[in-house]
């Protein structure tokens, strides 16, 4: 079948930070229940959720909007902080930029569907300039409407914006929960790629159609005619 869009995940996927996530969010577990997150539940309960839910999880209970939005600032600050001081790995993904300039030549819908809130992707579109490729208005990020990953109204809301069909769209995840939103919201293809964890750990999803490391590897041919 050939496809005539493709919708990114961000974090973790156009931009290998989940490090950094990491590394921020274990600082605030501690904060808010005295130990820091295991890798296990990172991998869980953290990537592709929002803040909100994290904080939940953490404290065990409904966290206030005050306490969301004073931690996860102070969570975002923070990660934002260790990106630009990090200057050698402050970059899009390998073969990213090579394989944007392809779907902006060829003309093929692109967008972003992130977690991210504002701040966040604002940050994002300013430092990679992200309006190269992208049509700002387009991206779908974390408004405090839309529910986390692994909801699917995101990846739906994203094809919507791109004009088209959830089954005629690609998706490109690294997190387990993105790859169930893009399941339930009906993605016809589904990418998943090597930036934290290894192959094994997608191989038993049947939902998931190929594994990259990096964008050198996606197949160009699944976008022609």
């Amino acid at each position: 079948m050939n496809y005539k869009g493709i919708i990114f995940d961000f974090n973790g996927t156009l931009y290998w930070d989940s490090a950094k996530h990491k590394e921020a969010w274990r600082e605030f577990s501690k904060k808010l229940r005295g130990t820091p997150f295991s890798d296990d539940e990172m991998v869980k309960y953290m990537f592709g959720r929002t803040n909100e839910h994290i904080i939940k999880y953490a404290i065990g209970k409904q966290p206030t909007p005050e306490m969301v939005e004073k931690y996860g600032q102070e969570k975002e600050e923070f990660y934002r902080q260790m990106c630009l001081k990090d200057k050698e790995n402050f970059h899009l993904a390998k073969g990213a930029e090579r394989f944007l300039d392809y779907l902006k030549e060829n003309n093929i819908p692109r967008t972003i569907a992130t977690m991210s809130d504002w701040p966040n992707v604002d940050f994002y579109i300013k430092h990679f300039h992200l309006d190269k490729w992208f049509e700002i208005d387009k991206i779908v990020y974390s408004n405090g409407e839309i529910p986390g990953k692994p909801a699917p109204e995101i990846y739906q809301i994203a094809a919507k914006n791109l004009g088209l069909k959830p089954q005629d769209c690609v998706v490109i995840e690294d997190a387990l929960s993105g790859i169930e939103s893009a399941r339930s919201a009906g993605i016809g293809k589904i990418i998943a790629i090597c930036s934290e964890e290894p192959p094994e750990l997608y191989k038993p999803l049947s939902c998931v159609s190929s594994i990259i490391n990096d964008f050198d590897d996606i197949d160009r041919n699944i976008f022609k005619k």
